[in-house]
C-alpha cells in the first residue's frame, strides 16, 4: 500500500485512468436511470453518452503523464495527441457513424412497413457530441489531478 501513496508512482497513474473511465461509465448508468427512471445495467459498457469515458480515459492518461514528466516533454506532446485523436474520434467519426445507423434504421423501419422484412437494427448511439467530449476530457482531467497531483 505505501507503493501507491508515493507521489509519483505509475500505479496511482493507473489507477486515475481507470477511475476516470469508471466514474464516466457510472455516471452514464445513473444518467439512464434519471431519464428511464430505472437501472439499466447494459449501459455501463455502451459506447455515446454523457460523459464520454473515451475522453475521460485519454485526457486523464495526458494528465497523469504531463505530471510525471513534465507538460512540456516529448512524452506529454505523444500523449495529448493521442488524446485529441481519440476525442475528435468520439465527436466526429463515431457520431457520423451514429448518423448513419440512424438513417439505416429509418430506411429498414420503412422498407418492414411495406413488405415483410425483418432485420436488426443498428446500435445508433456510438459517438459523442462536442459537449460530452468536453465533459469526459474535465472529468479525467480532475481525477488525475486528484489521484496524482
Amino acid at each position: 500500500m505505501e507503493l501507491i501513496n508515493e507521489p509519483f508512482n505509475p500505479a496511482r497513474g493507473i489507477i486515475a485512468i481507470v477511475v476516470s473511465w469508471f466514474v464516466a461509465q457510472t455516471a452514464k448508468v445513473a444518467t439512464d436511470y434519471f431519464r428511464n427512471k430505472k437501472i439499466n445495467v447494459k449501459s455501463f459498457l455502451d459506447t455515446g453518452g454523457m460523459p464520454s469515458s473515451h475522453s475521460a480515459s485519454v485526457a486523464s492518461l495526458a494528465a497523469v503523464v504531463g505530471l510525471y514528466y513534465g507538460f512540456i516533454s516529448i512524452p506529454f506532446c505523444i500523449a495529448g495527441v493521442f488524446a485529441v485523436v481519440i476525442m475528435f474520434d468520439a465527436a466526429g467519426v463515431r457520431r457520423s457513424v451514429g448518423r448513419q445507423a440512424q438513417i439505416l434504421n429509418k430506411m429498414v423501419e420503412d422498407l418492414e412497413h411495406h413488405q415483410q422484412i425483418t432485420n436488426d437494427r443498428v446500435k445508433e448511439l456510438l459517438g459523442h457530441t462536442p459537449i460530452q467530449v468536453f465533459a469526459g476530457a474535465f472529468l479525467g482531467i480532475a481525477v488525475a489531478l486528484i489521484i496524482c497531483g
